[in-house]
């Protein structure tokens, strides 16, 4: 009887922990979710046009899914040139890719390229900022048709992994606002997966 108790109390014990977890990192995702709502209401901060901020309610997620948060393995280039990173405008920043990150996902191997601006790269702020823009399978159709980014920081310098969230993926500015000059995701950088995750495309309410 006093084995069974202890069994069970360790099953609940171990399904407490792993809700623990897993609500831990929804709250994670969500306040994302929050702080770029909060981003995108705020008109000093906004890229929406102001016809579109009137009417502003909240931008579309997928919903949170835990398997679209993977670990790569990272190879770094530190040998690699500086180029001109395309735009949806003439503008031309310099970038240098990073890093080559290997990962995988729904049982097969992918790779995208992780980017370091040139200017960030000088700023106290943003010294560690490293960029991942990216287009998959869902592009014009459930997202934006100019691919999606996120947001990475330099691993420390005894590390060969990073995480790479896709629950975090956002939009380009110009999904929201043409005026912008936005990045476009190099063609090394496309996914032939759906990333159902992160930021839906815009739909004006």
């Amino acid at each position: 009887m006093m084995k069974k108790l202890l069994s069970l109390l360790l099953i609940s014990i171990t399904l407490t922990y792993c809700t623990s977890q897993n609500t831990t990192y929804k709250d994670e995702i969500k306040l994302f979710q929050y702080e770029l709502n909060t981003e995108y209401a705020d008109a000093s901060k906004s890229p929406l046009t102001k016809e579109d901020l009137k009417t502003f309610k909240a931008l579309e997620f997928f919903e949170i899914n835990e398997k679209y948060k993977v670990t790569a393995q990272l190879e770094y280039t530190p040998n690699s040139p500086v180029f001109e990173l395309k735009t949806t405008t003439d503008r031309l920043p310099l970038y240098r890719k990073y890093a080559i990150a290997t990962f995988v996902l729904d049982g097969k191997e992918h790779q995208l390229n992780i980017y370091q601006s040139q200017d960030l790269m000088n700023s106290l702020e943003y010294k560690n900022y490293l960029f991942l823009p990216f287009n998959d399978t869902t592009n014009g159709k459930s997202t934006y048709g100019g691919g999606r980014f996120m947001d990475l920081e330099i691993p420390s310098t005894e590390s060969n992994t990073i995480i790479i969230d896709f629950n975090k993926a956002y939009n380009p500015y110009c999904a929201y606002n043409h005026t912008y000059s936005c990045p476009i995701p190099p063609k090394e950088n496309t996914l032939n997966i759906a990333i159902e995750a992160g930021v839906k495309a815009y739909k004006k309410h």
